[in-house]
Order: C-alpha cells, then structure tokens, then sequence
C-alpha cells in the first residue's frame, strides 16, 4: 500500500537504527531526540485573555451551555466525541478522538504499538516521537484534541486496560507521560490525560467506590497526573469510578483541590464517555464538560441556571477553559497551522523502532536465539497469530491500520528463498464448520445470508457422538444488535452482553480475518440429541453468518499437527495470544483456552521454541523450564511481524524490558486472596496494599516472581563498573561505567534503585526506581553513565503537612539491570541543603 513499509526497508532500518534514553522525574530525557527540534508548549496569544472575556461576553447561555456537553457530529469522521462551536462568533467546532496507540476514526491511521510496548523500551526520546507521530495525524484526520495518553498504573494483572498504559511504576510513568504529551502537543493536538484518577481495573468500572489513603494516592497513582501537567497537558479526562466516596467527574478534592490549586492546571476537565452523574455538584466540583451528550450539561445546565440553581458565573468559568485552551492551539483567532497530510511512511518507521526497541526477551536457552545458520532456513511457526497479524487489543485502542503483515509472511521473506517455513495452527479460534451429518435437518450453517428485510430460521436437532466440551462460535456481520440468535436446548448461546460490552470487543479473536464480527461460547454437551434453534433477520443492508464449533476432537487434530511440524523443523517460533478490551477485565492470567497445553505438546517434541507473546499483560508460563526462548511482544502495532522478524534473527538486538512484574500464578501476586484489593466486596475496592504496588509488594512480601520489573535479556551481554554517588542539592547523582562485553552491538537499560531513609517513621519500599538511562553499545565500547535523582525521588508524603518531605540519612542505592539484579551498591547521607 502507498506509504507503507516494505519488508526488505524494515530490516535496513533496524539495521541502521539506534537509541538513546535519559533519566531523572519528571523532566525530558536526559538525551532528547535533536531532530525532534523545540517542543514549547502552546502559550497564550497577546490579547488572549481579552479575547476570551470578549466571546463570553457576547454568548447566550443557549451557546455557552452547547460548548460544555457533547454532541452528534453532523460530518462525522467516526471520532468519539464532537462539540459544535459558535459558528457566529467564529468559535469552531472540536472534534475528539481516541488514541493510545494511533488515531482512532473510521479510516486509515498507523497504529502504532500499544503503550505498554513503548514504556517498554524505557525511552523517553522515543515517547515524544511516539506522541509527534499521533499529534501529526490526528491533525491529518481532522482532529482537534486526542483522547490520550492514558497513565494510570498496572495495579492488577488483570485489568482489561493494562496495555494502554505505561506501567507499575510511578517515576517511569511519568516521564513518559510527558514526553508523549510533548510529543503530541507540539503537532498542534491538544493532548488529554486520563483517567483522572484510579480507573484501575475495568470491573464495575462505572460504579465502583475507591478507598486509597492519601500517602498512597500522591505516591503512586497521581505523579503521572502530575507530571502531564507539568509538561503542559490541556485537557483531563475524569474517571468513571468513585473515589473515597465520590464519583471522580465531581470531586472537588479531586479536580479543584489537586488538580486545579496544588497543580496549578488551567485546562479543561471532560467527563470519560457517560460518566457524568450531576448537574450544579459536578460544575461546582470543578467538571467543565460532559462526554459524550449533555444528559446534565445540557438543557439541565441551562434550566439549573435560569432557575438560580447554578450561578451563570460558574458556566462562564468552564467555557472560558475550554476557549481559552481553544487559544492557545490557534482555535480563535485562525493561527492554527495548515492541517498537515498523511505521512504513512513515517508513521510506518515510527511503529517499527518503537516495536523493535519495546521487544523483551525473557528467556533465551540452549542457543535458541537468534535464528542463524540452520536454524534459520528450517522453521515451523505456529499458532493463529503467526498467520493473521494481531496489531492492537480492544476498544478505544483499536485503530484501522493502513496494512499489517503476518509474522509468517516476514519470516519468509526474511528466511529467503531455499528455506522451509511451515505454518501449522495449533489452535483454531475461528472454529470449523459443523458437519452436516450432525444436523437434522442436514442444513448447513456455513456462510449463510439472509436479505435485507427477510429472516431465516433453522429449527432441527444436533447429534452429538459422545459427551464432550464443545466451543461453539458465531460469526456475523452487521452490529451487534442484529446477530442472529442462537438457541441450544431452550438456552440462548449468546446472550446480548450489557452495557458497553457488546461494543467493547478485543482486537483479534473478535474478528475473523474477512471481517465478521465474532462471539465464542463455550458447553459442556452430553452424548445424543439436542435441539438447536437459530433465528437471523436480514434488518435494513442484510446479514451474514457463520456457526462454527471446536471440540476435543478438532482440538487434538490441531495439536498433533503442530507436533507433526515442530518435530520436523530445526526451530518453532509459536505465538500465542491473550486478547484484552477496555470494559472487561481478564479473569486469570493464564493464556486463554487450550493453548498451555499446545505449548507443552510443542516444546516436548522440540526444545528449541521459541514462544511469541501477543499479550496484553503478564501471562503465567507453566511451559516455561522446557521453552527454549521466550519473547514478549505485548500488541505490537501495525510493523509488529516485522519486528518481531527481526528480533528472532538477530537483526535487530532485543532490548525492551519489563515494566511490571509477571508472577508465577494467580495466587501470587498483589492482589491474590484479597477481594477487598481486587475485585472489591459490595461496590468498594481497597488500596490496603498502599504504596507498595509492583514490585514494592513482591520485594515487601518476599514473594519470587516468575520475571521481575525491569528484566530483559540481549543477545550481548553487559558489565557495570566504578559506581560513584554524591550529593547534588537535594538529591542525588549516581555515576558509573556500562561496557558492552559481547560480540553484537545493543543496548542496555541501566537502572537506578534507592533504598528507605531510617529518618522517616513510614513503610517504604525496600527499593524504589530512581532513575534509569537506556545506553547504546558497540562491541567493547563503555560509557560513563550519570544518572540524577532528584529530591522528589527521594521524598515520601507527608500526610499531616500534606507535602513532600526529604528522605534524609543514609541511603543505599543500587545499580542494575532489574530491580532483582543488582550489579553495583553504594550508600550515601542524604542531607537538606539550603
């Protein structure tokens, strides 16, 4: 397709590429990117202010009130949000799109990694290119303010969401938080931060009460709030939840309190999408507009107003943040830039170094990777997303990619002429058709249609031989709404899912690869008969639909296929998924249906596989001591099998690491066995872990995790010398040598952890990240690496103050390659200083 990039120019591009990071909080990367050039954030224009009073002045409440609330988009570009301007006063419209991993509207974007990926590579140069590349084409496509970047932190493993944020730790998420904000704004996009605050799981999402100590919350969950602020952030979204008692969206300890006094924000704050709840509560609160309707900023507003229920002052307020933001990106007065075009190339390149540089390693045995001689040139990949590409997890991350190639179709290519590249399922997701001997009558339910405006009803009798867990699956064009509808023994197989969570769907297992959409389920059948009822109406364009089913049977067939290949291959790379959407939480970390299983059949036939995760999260790996590698794509966006490709044979050096921490099982980690922590008891979750989340509550615990936070492997390997600390106003300076000892080129993440201040009567954690720098190595080639930890990194909430106060007296500090492997260890004095 024009613009997007080829193979062969991926892998002279990774050839070529390199990368620099930087630490410190909450500032840019000590390194910033120079061709990125001068990123200031938008300011206002003389006469701003005046301008403002000016248009309030001259509005109707009617008009005032219409740019507080959402509404329907006459010229719609499939965005989620729209609010309609002044058109007589020269106020132009806004148009809000989704966009943690791209643009989301109904055309073509690149769609990029998902965020996680990009907090992975532990590269704030790369943050701000991330947030250009989504700044330039949301202005392409029209946009005028990006519903991103989300910042919340992993605190369960099994958040739907976890892979549109950045991670469990506090300080790396808010340095990329900011240089994505940077990157974003400096396109002329005005740059959302949400959800504003501790929207962190999607379970009860809607409703469900928040109880977090105050220590806890300035710690942990609010720094990257902080830091988007601080790098010029615009716009909030408030969150769905409550917290301590009240809903988010009108909290005025919240969005008055934080935000707006202590923060000194002066943006808008919107609602997420319908989590407004009050009129005059959430306006006094300090919520300026609604999402995406105007239920309670609209003619409720108004009439709130004329009935002297709400000051009309506090309607001016709102609208005047909202137009004055308008200003500073040029709104008002026509000094917005030309909206650029579409650089599909580009935004290619960028999804590519991203996905490279993101890539974790995990585990790397018996010479498994790379792929070189032999074992390059006789391959078995298996697994469904080996074949059909997965770029992105579900709903508002979901971006209509301009292509995306197949991991097979790039191991091919990269594998050359002469090579055997087999492919062998593994798994079928999609299902097979039910055979007709199994149905009376004999009627197919394969690639049926009914017309627009007909219906088509099969009522018979399906035969099972012997008793057995069938899944059964569904597949269908058209919304949701209009599927057909499926009923065994008097049942209903698919019921209409509530709330959102019909249109909340992930990204790969809900689609098929023509492009139905798809519902599985899954029954556990007796031997004989039973009755199946399918009724499907063609509504107003017609309809299509499939219904499938895997059973023991198909399942076997499709494992002992894959053994078959893997048996008859030098090497395996299987890729397996866990596909997650925002509204649903995951219900286990393990990976979803059979497929541990075909990894242990896999790897016992051949120890040399190498497993591909497409997750959104961390996955248990029961398989693991038999796996000959492990690697960790997360969803890696439109280039991902390119990268992934380059990973595997070594074109590429892998150098992503983890930022959260995988555990071993279900019942160990943070939230195992409490449900007060997770998923909450009777609409209220506590954060009774505090400010031990990730990898503080493992450290505190003395629980082993299955792979740390900070943890990846390369196919170089590094050494650390001569570590120096010393005092640097208030904070601290650390300063050492990183040498790369091996034969290949790559870079290494050296981390910065400082230990608790025996001056301050509060649990800390037993390490805490501090700083970080990502360092690019030529074989044999050191660098001397300054890392500065700044005194906010080295303070703790002071709950009686309310303030930040100085963690003084001897500290140690460690240096390392994960928060579990120290290389160097120091200690210095921590003193005030002025």
């Amino acid at each position: 397709m024009p613009g997007a990039l080829s193979r062969r120019s991926a892998l002279s591009f990774l050839g070529a590429m390199a990368a620099a990071g930087g630490g410190g909080w909450p500032a840019a990367a000590a390194e910033p990117d120079p061709a990125a050039g001068p990123l200031p954030a938008p300011g206002p224009a003389p006469g701003a202010a005046a301008r403002v009073d000016t248009l309030i002045g001259r509005m109707t409440l009617e008009e005032k009130v219409s740019l507080l609330h959402g509404a329907k988009d006459p010229l719609s570009l499939g965005q989620a949000g729209y609010t309609p301007g002044v058109p007589r006063l020269g106020i132009p419209p806004l148009r809000l799109a989704d966009g943690p991993a791209g643009v989301r509207v109904a055309r073509h974007a690149t769609a990029l990694p998902a965020p996680v990926l990009l907090a992975s590579a532990f590269d704030p140069a790369l943050a701000r290119e991330y947030g250009r590349t989504i700044g330039r084409e949301g202005r392409a496509l029209g946009q005028d303010v990006l519903l991103s970047p989300m910042v919340n932190l992993i605190r369960t493993p099994y958040a739907g969401r976890d892979f549109e944020t950045f991670g469990e730790d506090p300080l790396l998420t808010s340095q990329l938080v900011a240089e994505e904000i940077r990157g974003i704004q400096a396109e002329g996009l005005i740059a959302t931060v949400k959800h504003f605050a501790l929207n962190n799981q999607e379970h009860e999402r809607e409703s469900i009460d928040v109880v977090v100590d105050e220590r806890t919350l300035r710690e942990m969950e609010l720094p990257g709030f902080e830091s988007a602020v601080r790098a010029g952030a615009w716009a909030v979204m408030g969150a769905y939840n409550k917290v301590n008692g009240a809903f988010a969206c009108e909290s005025g300890p919240l969005l008055t309190g934080v935000l707006r006094t202590d923060w000194g924000f002066d943006g808008w704050v919107m609602t997420d999408w319908h989590a407004a709840h009050s009129t005059a509560a959430a306006l006094g609160a300090g919520l300026d507009m609604e999402m995406p309707d105007g239920e309670y900023f609209g003619e409720a507003l108004r009439k709130a107003v004329a009935d002297g229920a709400v000051p009309e002052a506090r309607v001016d307020r709102a609208v005047g943040r909202v137009l004055t933001v308008m200003d500073r990106f040029g709104l008002l007065d026509g000094g917005a830039p030309p909206r650029p075009g579409r650089d599909p190339g580009a935004g290619a390149r960028t999804a590519l170094k991203v996905a490279t540089a993101g890539g974790v390693l995990l585990l790397n045995e018996r010479g498994t990777l790379p792929l070189t001689g032999p074992a390059a040139r006789s391959i078995a990949v298996v697994g469904p997303t080996g074949a059909i590409p997965f770029v992105s997890g579900g709903g508002s991350a979901h971006v209509v990619p301009d292509h995306a190639a197949s991991p097979l179709e790039t191991i091919r290519e990269r594998a050359g002429e002469g090579a055997r590249v087999d492919h062998a399922l593994g798994e079928d997701v999609f299902g097979k058709t039910i055979p007709a001997t199994a149905l009376s009558p004999a009627t197919g339910l394969e690639e049926r249609k009914v017309a627009a405006g007909k219906s088509w009803t099969y009522d018979g009798t399906l035969t099972v031989d012997e008793s057995d867990e069938w899944t059964f699956v569904l597949h269908f064009s058209g919304p949701p709404a209009g599927r057909p509808k499926v009923l065994l023994d008097d049942e209903e197989l698919f019921p209409f899912r509530a709330g959102l969570g019909e249109y909340f769907t992930g990204g790969f297992v809900s689609a098929t690869p023509d492009g139905l959409a798809v519902r599985r389920t899954a029954v556990e059948l007796t031997a004989g008969k039973h009755r199946l009822k399918v009724t499907a109406k063609g509504g107003s364009e017609g309809l299509a639909f499939r219904l499938r089913r895997t059973t023991s049977a198909t399942r076997a067939a499709d494992v002992a296929e894959a053994v078959r290949a893997a048996r008859a291959a030098h090497r395996v790379v299987l890729f397996a998924y866990e596909d997650a959407t925002e509204g649903r939480d995951r219900t286990t970390i393990a990976l979803p249906g059979h497929q541990n299983a075909l990894i242990t059949a896999v790897t016992e036939a051949n120890p040399h596989t190498t497993v591909v995760l497409n997750t959104s999260s961390c996955t248990a790996m029961p398989w693991l001591e038999r796996t000959g590698a492990v690697l960790q794509m997360y969803y890696p966006g439109q280039e991902g099998a390119a990268a992934t490709t380059a990973l595997l044979f070594g074109d590429a050096n892998p150098s992503g690491r983890l930022t959260q921490t995988f555990p071993v099982s279900d019942d160990r980690h943070p939230m195992a066995g409490d449900p007060r922590r997770y998923p909450g008891v009777d609409g209220r979750e506590e954060y009774s872990e505090g400010i031990h989340v990730g990898y503080r509550w493992y450290d505190a615990e003395g629980v082993r995790p299955l792979f740390p936070f900070g943890h990846g492997l390369s196919y170089t390997t590094f050494a650390y010398a001569g570590l120096r600390l010393r005092r640097h106003g208030n904070g601290l300076e650390a300063a050492f040598t990183v040498r790369n000892t091996g034969r290949r080129a790559g870079a290494e993440v050296a981390q910065v952890y400082v230990g608790p201040s025996p001056d301050l009567p509060l649990p800390q954690a037993e390490r805490a990240l501090a700083g970080y720098r990502r360092v690019h190595l030529r074989p044999g080639a050191a660098r001397t690496v300054t890392v500065c930890m700044a005194a906010r990194t080295l303070s703790s909430w002071d709950t009686e103050r309310h303030q930040w106060v100085l963690g003084t007296g001897p500290r140690t500090v460690e240096v390392g390659s994960s928060s579990r492997d120290p290389r160097l260890r120091g200690r210095i004095e921590v003193r005030h200083r002025g």
